[in-house]
Parts: structure tokens; sequence; C-alpha cells
């Protein structure tokens, strides 16, 4: 739920803000997200800027993103809006060959990622994934991009100093899957709980290390060590 007291969950049209510097994706998307009742866009911005200034004015449920834009891009734009009063969340739209970029993005605190040549009902979907609180983990994309992104060196400023010893043995275990990529129904099977356990697991996990959504946890096994790229 946003700031102002609407959310994707209330049964209120998700509150969708549209950026990217090239107006076509904009209409394309604005035309698209026009048919889906569900979803309703509040704003357009051409670049990061714009973006961040609409955010805190609209409060958007969710910003789509692109990342490369004159003036302040995308990542910076994302790490903005992230770190704000507001509880929008941003989904990355992004091209294949953009990887760095999108490394950026996790780091910046995005909460999933579409791909430009993806049908539009597909990124409908994911602004709906997004918007209900979930991460963009399941495609085999955006596996491959965290796959990447954990096996490079963070910069000293990014590397987490949030400590372990304040999650319990159970939450070890349960951080572990989540970083080795395991949903909620896989951790419950693999730790022998019910899936609704594994959820709250999940759920405290997030509230413990101060994680954003299932990425960022994702981010914080790595860097804590719990599981490495080979795992």
């Amino acid at each position: 739920m946003n700031g102002d007291g609407r959310g994707a969950g209330d049964g209120a049209p998700v509150r969708v803000l549209l950026v990217d510097d090239q107006p076509l994706v904009r209409s394309g998307l604005r035309v698209l997200i026009a048919d889906s009742p569900d979803l309703t866009v509040v704003g357009e911005a051409g670049h990061g800027a714009e973006a961040v200034k609409l955010t805190e004015e609209l409060h958007p449920d969710v910003v789509v993103m692109d990342i490369r834009m004159p003036g302040m891009d995308g990542i910076e734009a994302t790490r903005l809006i992230t770190d704000g009063p507001t509880a929008t969340r941003v989904l990355i739209l992004t091209t294949f060959d953009e990887d760095d970029y999108v490394y950026g993005a996790l780091r910046a605190g995005a909460s999933g990622f579409a791909m430009k040549y993806m049908a539009l009902e597909e990124i409908l979907a994911a602004i709906r994934v997004v918007a209900a609180g979930e991460s963009l983990l399941a495609p085999s994309i955006t596996r491959r991009l965290i796959s990447d992104f954990v096996c490079q060196p963070a910069p000293a400023a990014a590397r987490t100093t949030r400590p372990v010893e304040g999650i319990t043995k159970r939450e070890r275990e349960v951080l572990t899957l989540v970083g080795a990529g395991r949903s909620n129904t896989e951790i419950a099977q693999d730790l022998f709980i019910s899936t609704a356990t594994a959820k709250s697991h999940v759920a405290r996990l997030l509230a413990k290390l101060g994680a954003r959504d299932r990425i960022q946890l994702v981010i914080l096994a790595y860097e804590m060590g719990l599981v490495s790229p080979s795992d």
C-alpha cells in the first residue's frame, strides 16, 4: 500500500508511472494498460529526474523504468525512488544486452525486470507481480541476470553490514534456500514445513534484515556468504 492509502490489494486499479525517453514506447504501454481494468497510468516521464518528481507527487504503485535515458538514468532514479518516502516499487524495462545496467539497478532497489522484446501481455503480467509485492524472479532471463550479478564483486559501499546473527537457525536455512532461488513451496518441501510457515519465515527475514523484497534477500544471501554461484 502506498503512503496515500491506495494499494494494489484494496480493489483499486494499480497506479502505474511510465518512464522512458521514447514516446512510442510509453504510448504503446499506455494504450495496452487502458484496456486493463486492474491497471491505470497516472503519469509519464521522459527521464529519471522527472520520474522521481512525479513519484513524489503521484504516489504510483509501480514505476515502469527504462535504464538508458538522457540526464539522470534509470539506475539513479530507481535508487532515489526506493530510498524515498513512498512505497512505490520499480519494474525495470530493459534489453538483453544491458546486463551491467541491470546489476546496478538491482543494487539500487529494483523489484523486477521485463524485457522490451517481451509480449506486451507479459509486461502487464510483470507489472501485476511487482504491484502485488512480489519480485520478478521466475523468468529464466532474470535468474541469469541475478546469477551473473552475484558473481561480480560489489563495490565496497554496496556490501551489506546487516548482521546475520539476528536471525534464527531456521530463518538462516530459509534465507539460504531463497538465495538458491527456491520458491516458498519448494522451501516448504525441503524443510518439511507448510507453505504458509515458509511464507511467514520469509516475511520475518524481510523485516529483520530490512530487505525490500525477495530480490534483496537473494542479494543478501550471497553477500552474507550463505550461498555461492555454484549453488
